[in-house]
């Protein structure tokens, strides 16, 4: 990605998105980021998408795995993912500025079958995230669909076959394989995706693991590791993320107590809820919610 490119993208961006934080633009599938300044970690979970970094940087932790990335970065996420993220580098004249691409997983098998994949197939994958660095190919595909922001007449007729474009440019550059997995049929990332569906449709009912092995159809140990390798972290520990995350969303958008949050999300203990909300979040729930409303 050249100077240009990235100017471009930035005044864009700076321009559609007038308010801290996250900005729903009216191309589907596509969201803008705009900080100020370094912000606190905030956990959220991610679905398969592209997020591209344009100016500032940026800290993402999945588990004890820190993925720091800066300007021209891509963050590929290939499964549905509990995180942390930091905005590090922000500042009022120079503020951090990024997108995201939502993968629409139909569009990208259409696209598969239609490409010739075999280099593809053969690379090998490991983790759900990954840190790429965005060519100029892809850049000027994102460029010419932001520049929709400008001309929103052209947003219905146009979006779906630059966002199709975009995700083939994606699959056609060096780290295609890394899209390409999610949609290969008994992959691993695609048996442990499908488990991570389980997990978050019933996440606030008891968990087996031989279930989710079940539904991944592989063995207990070969899906605890695969598991493992693709989220950095253990079913049970995924889990407890996308519980904790939720109860803090239901605290603090719909005002519930600890309490109520906690048995709504799965947990039967309030003190096992408040131990382990104050390791992923710092602080005990009714404190950490009051921060965030000041």
């Amino acid at each position: 990605m050249n100077a240009i490119q990235l100017n471009e993208l930035a005044a864009i961006i700076d321009k559609h998105t007038a308010n801290e934080g996250t900005t729903d633009s009216p191309i589907p599938g596509l969201q803008l980021f705009k900080s100020t300044v370094p912000n606190l970690p905030t956990p959220t979970v991610f679905n398969p998408s592209l997020c591209l970094l344009v100016q500032g940087q940026k800290q993402v932790l999945l588990h004890n795995d820190i993925y720091p990335y800066t300007v021209s970065e891509f963050l590929v996420v290939s499964v549905d993912l509990p995180v942390t993220g930091k905005v590090t580098v922000a500042t009022p004249d120079t503020p951090y500025l990024a997108l995201k691409i939502d993968i629409d997983v139909s569009t990208l098998s259409e696209l598969l079958l239609s490409m010739d994949n075999s280099l593809i197939q053969s690379k090998s994958f490991s983790r759900g995230l990954n840190v790429a660095k965005a060519d100029h190919v892809v850049a000027d595909s994102i460029l010419r669909m932001l520049r929709m922001l400008d001309t929103p007449k052209d947003i219905p007729v146009l979006s779906s076959n630059m966002m199709r474009e975009i995700l083939y440019r994606v699959l056609q550059s060096e780290y295609g394989h890394l899209l390409a997995s999610i949609t290969f049929k008994g992959s691993h990332i695609e048996r442990i995706s499908n488990a991570i569906r389980a997990i978050k449709k019933d996440f606030n009912k008891p968990l087996t693991v031989n279930s989710l092995a079940e539904i991944a159809g592989m063995s207990v140990s070969g899906f605890h590791a695969h598991f493992k390798t693709v989220t950095s972290m253990s079913p049970l520990q995924f889990q407890k993320q996308l519980r904790l995350i939720e109860a803090r969303h239901l605290m603090l958008s719909e005002n519930m107590d600890a309490a109520a949050a906690a048995y709504q999300v799965g947990y039967e203990s309030a003190s096992q809820f408040s131990r382990e909300y104050v390791r992923m979040f710092g602080t005990p729930p009714k404190r950490d919610i009051n921060n965030l409303k000041i």
